[in-house]
């Protein structure tokens, strides 16, 4: 297979592409003032691990899940075929259509960078509507050499929390909060990947792309292991000026 194929054959199955869970969620989406007629957006929104989530805070809303990968949209639409409150979107997440009230981003705006996202989604804010995004950042203080050289390779554009906060004043938006995921959500991400590293092995002893993409993982779960509180995800409720 190809390293596109090795990489989304690693992830199948999976619930989470990255960090989160339930109650990070209900923090933002608290502090941003969503209510239960809301329309919602999940940029980005993966295999839909957010999605329930999404759903009991609008329980006369709308959920649109939006997500470039095909298989990924196909498994949404089956989870909640019997759901008809959710609308599960293949396409460009910084191309959406429709307006919404709270955009949701979990992990997704490295894809296009803080301030692009951010801009590229102002036009389809609903008036009063608000953003909350997930971004690795450096939390600040010294940097352990085995993981400032894993990520200037894996991500070269991580920066620390203030440029995260730069590139949302850069892009015409206000804080409204911030904080950072917990260790229980990384756990929540990374324990399962971690087991279908193991899984996928004797598949991977005849494939090299997919050893390389579990090679891969499996140096990132270790980086973590070893220095995740130099670093970790910013999760930040925003909304334009």
């Amino acid at each position: 297979m190809t390293p596109h194929e090795a990489f989304f054959a690693l992830y199948e199955g999976l619930d989470r592409q990255g960090p989160g869970s339930r109650a990070s969620l209900d923090w933002a989406l608290g502090l941003a003032g969503v209510g239960p007629s809301a329309r919602l957006l999940d940029a980005g929104c993966g295999p839909g691990a957010d999605v329930a989530g999404l759903l009991a805070w609008v329980p006369q809303g709308r959920v649109v899940a939006l997500d470039r990968h095909g298989p990924f949209i196909d498994r949404m639409r089956a989870r909640f075929a019997a759901e008809g409150r959710v609308e599960a979107r293949q396409g460009d997440m910084a191309a959406p259509e429709g307006a919404f009230d709270l955009i949701w981003a979990a992990g997704s705006v490295y894809v296009l960078g803080v301030a692009a996202a951010l801009a590229a989604w102002r036009g389809h804010l609903a008036p009063g509507g608000r953003v909350a995004f997930s971004q690795l950042a450096w939390r600040g203080g010294a940097r352990p050499k085995p993981a400032a050289a894993f990520w200037a390779a894996a991500y070269p554009a991580m920066t620390e929390a203030e440029g995260v906060l730069e590139d949302v004043a850069a892009a015409g938006y206000r804080s409204l909060g911030r904080r950072w995921l917990s260790a229980a959500d990384w756990a929540a991400y990374y324990e399962p990947l971690a087991a279908r590293c193991v899984a996928l092995r004797p598949e991977a002893e005849r494939d090299g792309a997919l050893a390389g993409a579990i090679a891969a993982a499996e140096a990132e779960i270790a980086t973590w292991r070893a220095a995740g509180d130099s670093y970790g995800y910013l999760l930040c409720v925003v909304a334009p000026e």
